[in-house]
């Protein structure tokens, strides 16, 4: 294996927050009436796509009959439909939907991790648990060589990025950067550039916060820097 599978089979062996595990494993054995077929994944979801990307997308954490169900990120959920149609269209992903691990998807040129890799509850980890899995991501980004774009879907995907970068001394304070929709930030030379988005959640996406003509504009900012 590769150091990124490697670390990957490290993050879905993961237990390091008792609240989350306890959560993620009664939801995969309680089901919803739904996915009662399903056999749950009920693990911590490792990050999923190109090794050699220049995109990475952060999104929060795994929803719990979707990511926590199929085992993959922004899988089996409406967030995960919104987001890989968006992906699709600007060319960086080779369908536009996701349902299952071995639906035949690839994504082209981007990678998809997250802020917290295990479902919680009321999809609201707690500051400590955002911060024990901040390493991975840490470590994620390291491995990911070629990256020169990160889109941050939602706030707390934004702060955990800009929190990596404050831990490595490549900003001196998050305050300096202000969260708003299809917006780009220089964070230092030879940096990624910045992108934030809000999250495709279906709050978001009902109430018209977020239109996947807005969303298609944050893909298609980070393809013109790509190109």
């Amino acid at each position: 294996m590769n150091e990124l599978e490697i670390l990957n089979q490290e993050i879905i062996a993961c237990r390091r927050c008792p609240r989350l595990v306890t959560y993620r494993e009664e939801v995969a054995r309680t089901k919803r009436r739904a996915f009662m077929d399903w056999d749950y994944w009920g693990k911590p979801v490792p990050g999923f796509g190109d090794p050699r990307a220049q995109l990475l997308v952060i999104g929060l954490a795994p929803a719990a009959h979707g990511g926590n169900r199929t085992g993959r990120v922004f899988t089996g959920d409406r967030s995960g439909d919104f987001l890989y149609q968006a992906l699709y269209d600007a060319g960086f992903a080779s369908q536009p939907q996701s349902v299952s691990q071995d639906d035949g998807l690839r994504l082209l040129n981007a990678y998809i991790s997250a802020s917290a890799r295990c479902a919680p509850p009321d999809n609201k980890p707690m500051p400590d648990e955002l911060q024990n899995c901040r390493t991975y991501l840490e470590r994620e980004i390291a491995l990911l060589k070629h990256l020169r774009a990160v889109i941050a879907l939602g706030r707390v995907a934004f702060d955990t990025y800009l929190l990596v970068l404050r831990s490595q001394g490549k900003i001196a304070r998050r305050s300096a950067f202000a969260f708003r929709h299809d917006q780009e930030y220089r964070t230092g030379p030879d940096q990624p550039i910045l992108i934030s988005s809000y999250h495709p959640s279906q709050q978001n996406t009902s109430t018209g916060k977020l239109t996947m003509q807005m969303f298609r504009s944050v893909f298609e900012r980070a393809k013109r820097h790509l190109a």
